[in-house]
């Protein structure tokens, strides 16, 4: 099996889960955070569907400066309830998906850079970057989204397994 092949398994186990948190996040409350140092919930919820695109960035593109000299120019979708969340994360999937099949292990190989501010915050192998900037901070950022919805007592779904609110069986 590939890495790509590897990869995709990954992306596909993990976007149900995805789906379920966001089906949930309420309408009205896209700037409530649990404190003032924390993300706003929709902020959260527009990372949870985009991240996937990430790996398309870091197939196809050598290095982010995620704040440039002069501004970024990226512009996150305009997303504020559950279904404008769900085609934003199908959208994202996409991308990766056809990021992901287009490539190769010896691509996977190569260094992809995270910069800020023209600084290189990290420099490794593609693969890395996938594995550790996108699918395990995607499943980090997920749970602080559950965390959420508890919080504005929304039941969490299953993600990895029953839930107090969801039981198995």
């Amino acid at each position: 099996m590939t890495m790509s092949e590897t990869f995709l398994a990954d992306l596909e186990r993990e976007l149900p889960a995805s789906r379920r948190v966001l089906e949930r996040v309420p309408e009205g409350r896209f700037d409530w955070k649990p404190h003032p140092k924390s993300m706003p919930m929709g902020y959260l919820a527009t990372l949870v569907a985009t991240m996937p695109s990430w790996i398309e960035t870091m197939i196809r593109q050598d290095e982010l400066d995620f704040a440039p000299r002069g501004g970024s120019t990226y512009r996150p979708p305009d997303a504020r309830t559950p279904a404008e969340w769900i085609r934003a994360l199908d959208d994202s999937a996409g991308k990766a998906r056809a990021a992901l099949r287009g490539t190769t292990d010896a691509h996977l190989e190569t260094t992809w850079r995270l910069m800020a501010g023209g600084r290189v915050i990290s420099e490794l192998p593609r693969h890395v970057n996938i594995r550790d900037g996108v699918l395990s901070h995607w499943a980090h950022h997920r749970g602080q989204l559950t965390v959420y919805l508890r919080l504005n007592d929304v039941p969490v779904p299953q993600v990895y397994g029953p839930t107090a609110d969801e039981h198995a069986g």
